[in-house]
């Protein structure tokens, strides 16, 4: 998750990495959509009319991804939420597939409308896109054993040891709560070894840790304490398509109100993640 706090630099697009998948969702049928989509995307700028052109990594789990192993249709968190954009708007979504080193790339190249990746809203970011409200909030979390209640605040790390990924940004605040850093190369190998009582605690985004729960639980592990602040993650857009903003907006708030993202949260991390 990390990985997505890291600016990116917009320079190269890879040709090769842009790859049309083939399950897209079907357009709302009349009457359907909402009436912020009423227009049919006629003064969106779209680069193909009546489609909603979406990037995404589909090598994100949980969030982009295809089922069985890699062989099933493209799924995930956000790819089902900008499917439900789509039909609110009465608009085909059509995913194209895009290594992240090239996602905004291909963005400003005008190849897509929209990212949906779970793209971190940051001040450098916001100076070169526009971003819809956020439809994933994170916090950091501090993760123990079940067991361990020595830990109920970042305070609480002084003396202890975290598991921490040099490169990350959780490493940074681990070192400002104390902790002594037992260097690891990922996730899954910091609750491999907290699990085992080699370490007392890892922190991570939240939302790593309840994908994990919900996948391989019951993990015997437990959130222990929340940063105040949190990630917020939205779809990412050019300066240009303020209207498509705007109508993805009211389509979002349409899904809050209407228990659709809640329900899409909880079907992938055990909780509503969505706000």
């Amino acid at each position: 998750m990390s990985r997505r706090l890291i600016a990116v630099t917009a320079l190269v697009v890879a040709a090769s990495a842009l790859t049309a998948c083939s399950g897209s969702s079907a357009p709302a049928q009349s009457g359907s959509s909402s009436e912020s989509g009423s227009e049919s995307g006629a003064d969106f700028g779209l680069v193909k009319d009546g489609t909603l052109t979406v990037a995404t990594e589909g090598t994100y789990r949980p969030f982009s991804f295809h089922g069985d192993n890699g062989t099933g249709d493209l799924t995930g968190y956000d790819v089902e939420i900008i499917q439900a954009v789509g039909d609110k708007l009465g608009l085909k979504v059509e995913f194209q597939e895009t290594q992240w080193d090239a996602i905004f790339a291909g963005l400003d190249a005008g190849r897509f409308d929209v990212i949906a990746n779970q793209v971190t809203i940051n001040d450098e970011r916001e100076k070169s896109y526009l971003f819809s409200t956020p439809y994933t909030v994170s916090p950091g979390v501090i993760v123990v054993n079940e067991d361990d209640d020595s830990i109920s605040s970042f305070a609480d790390l002084k003396g202890k040891t975290s598991a921490q990924s040099l490169t990350s940004n959780w490493n940074d605040l681990a070192v400002e709560s104390g902790a002594t850093v037992e260097a690891v190369e990922g996730w899954s190998q910091a609750v491999a070894l907290l699990r085992q009582g080699r370490v007392d605690a890892t922190i991570n985004d939240k939302l790593t840790y309840l994908d994990y729960e919900t996948t391989d639980g019951p993990t015997g592990l437990k959130v222990a304490a929340e940063t105040d602040d949190a990630g917020k993650q939205a779809f990412a857009f050019t300066k240009d398509k303020k209207a498509l903003v705007d109508a993805v907006d009211g389509a979002l708030d349409e899904l809050r109100a209407d228990g659709t993202l809640a329900e899409i949260s909880k079907k992938y991390f055990g909780e509503d993640v969505s706000e």
